[in-house]
This record gives structure tokens, C-alpha cells and sequence, in this order.
């Protein structure tokens, strides 16, 4: 089992990597055949696979990131993420199951501050095969990550992953 304190600098570093704008560093969280989805309560609660965002690869959150950077045309933003102490739900296999309560701050350009989003990170977190490679993740990486936001309201402006 992944140890507590890895799984918070793990999420220390994560939200550090986005939060600061360095988004191409966020794929390397993920394992190469990931799952990241966005989503809220009432799907979660509801078996509803359906989410705002999907991604089933390293690869994908790849092609992400460089949409932001190159294609996409939105307000220019960031985060301030504050995350919670994750809750080690037990093991699945080699996979070590937690769940850890977020809030996302939106600054915009003009300096508003707004609360953005609050919810839980549902995670499926492995030992990475090779430690020398992700040293900024701790020695683990994300096999899943279902970001569940409580609110079934949510901004269109979803750019930048959360």
C-alpha cells in the first residue's frame, strides 16, 4: 500500500504543476493508459459514466495541453488548488484506492477571484515501474483519477484541467 504521506505529496506536486502553469508537466502524473474524467455527484451516485471530461490515455492529456497552448482561444486564467488529507479507501490489487476532498480557486486576468470548484479526487494511485523517471511524482502515478465536483453546475469554461 502506498504510504499517506506520498499520496499528499503527490497531490502537493500535481497541484503545484498546474496551479504554477505548467501544464505539460500534468500528463506525467498519469500512467500511459490512464483514465481522467470529470464529472459531478449526481452521475457518480448514479453509475453515469458520462462526464464533462474524458480522457483514456496519457496521450490524450497530451493532445489536451497542447490544444491549450496552441489551439484554443480562452480568457487567460489559472488555479489555486487547497486539497484535503487523502482518505486511503484500501487496496485493489497493487492499486492503492483514495479519495481526496479539493477546492479550486479561478484567478481571471483582471485579478477576480472566484470559488471555482469543490469535490473529491477519486483515486486509483500504482507504484510507478520506474522511480528514476518520476521523481516529481513521488514514485507513484495515477492509473484513474475521476475528479467529482459537487456542484452539477459547471462553468463552460472548463480549460484547464483540475
Amino acid at each position: 500500500m502506498i504510504d499517506l504521506l506520498t499520496l499528499c505529496s503527490f497531490n502537493a506536486a500535481y497541484a503545484f504543476a498546474i496551479d504554477s502553469d505548467k501544464l505539460e508537466q500534468w500528463p506525467q502524473f498519469f500512467t500511459a493508459h490512464a483514465i481522467y474524467r470529470i464529472t459531478n455527484i449526481e452521475n457518480e451516485q448514479d453509475n453515469l459514466p458520462a462526464g464533462i471530461v474524458y480522457a483514456d490515455s496519457r496521450d490524450m492529456l497530451e493532445d489536451r495541453v497542447a490544444a491549450l497552448r496552441l489551439a484554443n482561444i480562452y480568457e487567460r486564467q489559472s488555479y489555486r488548488h487547497l486539497m484535503g488529507i487523502p482518505f486511503v479507501l484500501g487496496q485493489e490489487g497493487e492499486a492503492t484506492l483514495a479519495h481526496t476532498p479539493f477546492m479550486v480557486a479561478r484567478i481571471m486576468s483582471t485579478g477576480q477571484t472566484d470559488m471555482f470548484a469543490t469535490g473529491y479526487f477519486k483515486d486509483k494511485f500504482i507504484q510507478a515501474e520506474n522511480t528514476a523517471q518520476s521523481p516529481a511524482t513521488h514514485g507513484v502515478l495515477l492509473a484513474e483519477r475521476v475528479v467529482v465536483c459537487d456542484s452539477t453546475v459547471t462553468d463552460t469554461l472548463l480549460a484547464i484541467p483540475l
